[in-house]
């Protein structure tokens, strides 16, 4: 009976180290799915609870067609903005619309370390 327990331990050991293997190419479920392309922006500031952002515009970008990211490292939060839908208006911005989140919109207590992980869009020179 004991050779029995230890054939059935070795026939199944390759198919358990596939799951291992197959378990590192698979998408991990837990992590929330990113949505929309990553906005550069014009500035941001962070703080009295509050998150605000430059982005850009070409007049008629609103809160809703930017998707806000919070994901936790250590002590600190990262935010991240995300566009999801295109600003497809003429009325160019060059200097970019002010968005602004509070803490609470965010998911953040009061007094959160927070840095923002969007690239800098540099403004062109003249």
């Amino acid at each position: 009976m004991r050779w029995a327990a230890v054939f059935a331990v070795l026939s199944l050991s390759p198919l358990m180290s596939a799951c291992a293997l197959m378990g590192g190419l698979l998408p991990d479920r837990t992590q929330s799915v990113a949505v929309g392309q990553i906005e550069p922006i014009h500035a941001a500031a962070v703080g009295q609870g509050q998150a605000v952002f430059w982005v850009s515009s070409n007049g008629c970008t609103r809160k809703n067609d930017l998707n806000v990211m919070v994901r936790r490292s250590g002590d600190t939060s990262i935010i991240t903005l995300r566009r999801i839908r295109q600003d497809l208006c003429a009325d160019i911005q060059p200097e970019g619309v002010e968005m602004r989140w509070s803490f609470e919109e965010l998911g953040l207590k009061p007094g959160s370390r927070v840095t923002v992980e969007n690239p800098y869009q540099l403004r062109p020179t003249a």
